[in-house]
């Protein structure tokens, strides 16, 4: 029996590591790639047309938690808990989704008429951009393959369609092309991937016709995942409300400058998300099964995550005035400084990834919700007091701030999560004082 254990425990770890490589070779993919086309799509449109383009596309942003609807962790571990009733969770996060797009739709265009009121390119971007969220309801097959360890066949689909969606964007560059048929483009990858997606679950034998639709379950998914949408759109807003700010009191200019920094600081972001989506499933297994396996695991993660983020921040602190110019030209020169203050955020971010399985695991999402509020909280008040004096830098220092909250502090206030806020101490080599 022991060696059948051991061999069960080594083929779920093969299959977490191969996993986890599949992930890491999507995002390395659309990191090198995507870098590459963002730089040139950043030169060719100028610092105020890019900005223009980035604030649209943080507007939709902020509004995508209500499209989600926090469902996606959820689902993964519904699926590994009852893989009997898999039809009927999937036929149920997908109506909830697609209906909650199109209501999005609506708000976020009611929104941006109200923002910028007869500014019709704004308004045509964050139209064609909020449209999108449309299609990612089909994002819940990714959810499936991703439950089964299997997120190979979605990162094929999906990065054929990305090759495919860049090579768009360069020739849109090359035929010199307005601002609006990139923001055509970004909308196009959404709803060529929906139809990828669809094709890899029918080929690999499955069927969406038998999906079903389970009120109960509905109403038990949606107050399941109601405080993880208020802590999705407080992510949003401690995440992306710096660039909202900077447009509405400095300009679209700011925007670019602050927006060519946040690009080069949150490429790494992938390394902890496709790190926890593959053994976040292992993680709800372990909890009810080895209590020490499942928190020494939790404790593994957060050291490897921290010396992950260490490793990128250090040096990119030093460099980043070569590498913003290097990358997106002397033009952009200003978002050099923005980089090696901006960088820091990648610890918090990272802490903060490593935790989020736990409080799915423990049932603590409305605790989850709290942190990313007081995140929110804390950035719109340092952006209201140091982006009228800083600009960009402002912007920049009250992030750093904001995520520090949210990722790690806050956990200290409680003690359901002062547990986790312990790991975080021990993984960053503090030990707490008895």
């Amino acid at each position: 029996m022991q060696i059948l254990t051991k061999l069960k425990h080594s083929d779920n770890l093969r299959k977490i590591i191969a996993n986890t490589g599949w992930l890491f070779a999507d995002r390395i993919l659309r990191m090198g790639v995507g870098i590459i086309v963002t730089v040139w799509i950043a030169r060719y449109l100028g610092v105020e047309q890019f900005g223009l383009l980035n604030y649209a596309t943080t507007f939709v942003a902020l509004f995508s938690p209500l499209a989600s609807l926090g469902l996606d962790e959820i689902v993964i571990k519904e699926i590994v808990s009852n893989p009997s009733r898999k039809e009927e969770i999937l036929g149920t996060t997908f109506w909830l989704k697609f209906i909650s797009a199109i209501v999005c739709l609506l708000l976020t265009v009611s929104c941006i008429f109200g923002f910028r009121h007869g500014d019709t390119l704004i308004i045509s971007l964050v139209t064609i951009l909020a449209a999108s969220n449309i299609f990612q309801a089909f994002n819940i097959i990714s959810l499936w393959f991703q439950s089964q360890i299997q997120s190979k066949y979605t990162v094929i689909s999906k990065n054929t369609v990305f090759v495919v969606i860049t090579i768009f964007k360069v020739i849109l560059i090359i035929k010199k092309a307005p601002l609006i048929a990139f923001a055509w483009a970004t909308s196009m990858e959404f709803i060529v991937s929906a139809l990828g997606l669809a094709i890899v679950y029918r080929a690999k034998g499955f069927s969406m016709r038998r999906w079903r639709w389970n009120f109960p379950m509905a109403k038990s998914l949606i107050r399941e995942s109601f405080p993880l949408i208020f802590s999705g759109i407080s992510i949003m807003i401690y995440m992306k409300i710096d660039q909202i700010m900077l447009g509405e009191m400095v300009g679209d200019t700011a925007v670019g400058i602050y927006s060519a920094a946040t690009r080069i600081s949150e490429v790494w972001y992938f390394i902890p998300m496709a790190i926890a989506s593959s053994i976040s499933p292992s993680f709800y297994e372990k909890k009810n099964i080895n209590k020490a396996l499942y928190y020494k695991q939790i404790m593994q993660l957060h050291r490897l995550l921290v010396l992950v983020s260490l490793a990128i921040a250090l040096p990119m602190t030093f460099l980043s005035g070569k590498v913003i110019v290097l990358f997106f030209s002397h033009d952009y020169a200003e978002a050099g400084n923005v980089l090696a203050i901006h960088i820091w955020a990648t610890i918090f971010v990272f802490m903060g990834v490593a935790t989020s399985s736990w409080f799915i695991a423990e049932g603590l999402t409305k605790f989850s919700m709290y942190r990313t509020v007081a995140g929110g909280i804390a950035n719109v008040i340092l952006n209201l007091l140091l982006i009228p004096r800083y600009a960009s830098i402002g912007a920049a220092i009250a992030t750093v701030i904001s995520y520090s909250v949210a990722g790690f502090f806050i956990h200290a206030a409680h003690s359901r999560t002062r547990k986790i806020f312990q790991i975080q101490l021990q993984s960053l080599g503090i030990k707490m004082l008895k």
